[in-house]
């Protein structure tokens, strides 16, 4: 006999809740600043015409404009609209408010971006009454503790794949849900950009293969998706896009740890250039620190403002230790600069590798490197002490070989989707 908890098998059943917060750059400032409500808004890295929207709000959006619209074409398409610059902290404090309000309800087994989240159900919530009740009960709760700007689309499926797909499919403020039995069903409404994993590199490939329509491509042999796709990600697509269950989301193990930055103006003359790339380099080996990793190899990447990319690398010995990596990204930049015969900066990119993690048995130094007064370990804990001062007063309270106010200009201005800052990055 079936046990309660468990859905018969003639019940309607969904496996996963997937929550996408709607226009949610926008909507935070709209929360943040009330004039801003009901009014077009583009959220900006810069005040600039020439730059584009990172975000636009609802009311901006029924003027076509969109993530990656230029300014000034959007302000020929709107006059009235009002650009705010993004305020990366406030984004990810409310990130968190958002995880903390949905977790009152059920856990989130898996942060997809900073404006995404899924919930695996366990069998009492997958009846699919019990599953809108629950998806109800998170929008009702984010309008009223996170705020009434912060609202959500909710998707329901038998997999955390068509799950996303549902969330997507009514916006703003939507509650869809696509059972296992009425597949393909609401699928055939939509166009193949849809669906998360076919962009325009993939488009014509499956064109070569006979594909141009949702409905051809629900009826391909998973054998065309494997050609489709070069391998067994096209047999990944076939299998979730049938209902399949995902892939089971095992936490994967740190491989780099690094930031980049698109330098403004007046920030790319090499010696400027070279004060942002310490100091990139200064916030990864930070949080290589509270990640509680070693990294032995330090790689820099420069585009020049003419286009081509310069780069070195280096290693070093195996370590947390800030003083020894600014030392080798001196040399590394001195490398890429005489590649790059000295000319402007557009972006630089630091990225630490190597890495293990704290508790591996490592080999200890016997003696200081020449010219070295300190040990290893002292000068990693100096390293940690510098965290623990610029976490307590602010960003930049103690740096490494600049002064503070070089580099104020450009700290906290980037925008991140995929990965999620921690609260002490903005402390840093």
């Amino acid at each position: 006999m079936a046990s309660p908890d468990t859905p018969s098998d003639s019940a309607s059943a969904v496996d996963w809740l997937y929550l996408d917060l709607n226009s949610y750059f926008a909507s935070v400032e709209q929360q943040l600043h009330p004039e801003l409500r009901g009014r077009p808004v583009a959220v900006v890295p810069v005040d600039s015409d020439a730059t584009c929207a990172i975000a636009a709000s609802h009311e901006a959006k029924k003027f076509g404009i969109k993530t990656g619209t230029n300014i000034g074409e959007a302000r020929r398409r709107c006059p009235d609209l009002i650009t705010v610059k993004g305020s990366h902290d406030k984004y990810v404090e409310y990130h968190h408010e958002v995880i903390k309000e949905v977790e009152r309800h059920y856990p989130v087994h898996k942060i997809c971006s900073i404006d995404e989240m899924a919930c695996k159900l366990d069998p009492p919530r997958r009846r699919l009454e019990v599953a809108q009740d629950l998806a109800r009960r998170i929008k009702r709760g984010l309008r009223e503790r996170v705020g009434e700007c912060i609202t959500c689309s909710i998707g329901l499926a038998p997999n955390r794949f068509l799950a996303k797909v549902a969330s997507d499919m009514q916006k703003p403020d939507g509650l869809v849900v696509l059972l296992p039995e009425e597949l393909p069903g609401r699928l055939l409404e939509l166009k193949l950009s849809d669906l998360c994993g076919i962009g325009r590199r993939m488009e014509p490939r499956l064109r070569a293969c006979g594909i141009r329509t949702m409905e051809e491509l629900w009826d391909a042999e998973r054998e065309t998706l494997h050609r489709a796709w070069g391998g067994v990600c096209g047999d990944r697509f076939w299998h979730e896009l049938h209902g399949g269950a995902t892939e089971d989301d095992v936490p994967t193990a740190t491989r780099t740890i690094g930031h980049s930055h698109v330098l403004a103006p007046e920030l790319r003359p090499p010696p400027a250039a070279g004060i942002v790339a310490r100091r990139l380099l200064l916030k990864a080996a930070s949080r290589l620190r509270r990640m509680k990793y070693r990294a032995s190899h330090l790689h820099l990447s420069v585009r020049l403002e003419d286009g081509p990319r310069c780069e070195a690398q280096g290693k070093f010995e195996e370590g947390a230790d800030s003083i020894v990596m600014a030392r080798l990204l001196a040399e590394l930049w001195q490398r890429v600069m005489r590649q790059g015969r000295w000319q402007r900066v557009k972006k630089v990119s630091v990225t630490l590798y190597g890495l293990v993690a704290e508790a591996t048995p490592h080999q200890l130094e016997l003696f200081p490197s020449a010219g070295q007064s300190a040990s290893k370990e002292q000068r990693e804990k100096l390293s940690h002490v510098l965290d623990s001062i610029n976490q307590k007063f602010g960003r930049d309270s103690v740096v490494i070989g600049f002064t503070p106010d070089t580099v104020r200009t450009f700290s906290g201005t980037k925008i991140a989707f995929t990965r999620i800052p921690d609260r002490e990055e903005f402390r840093e």
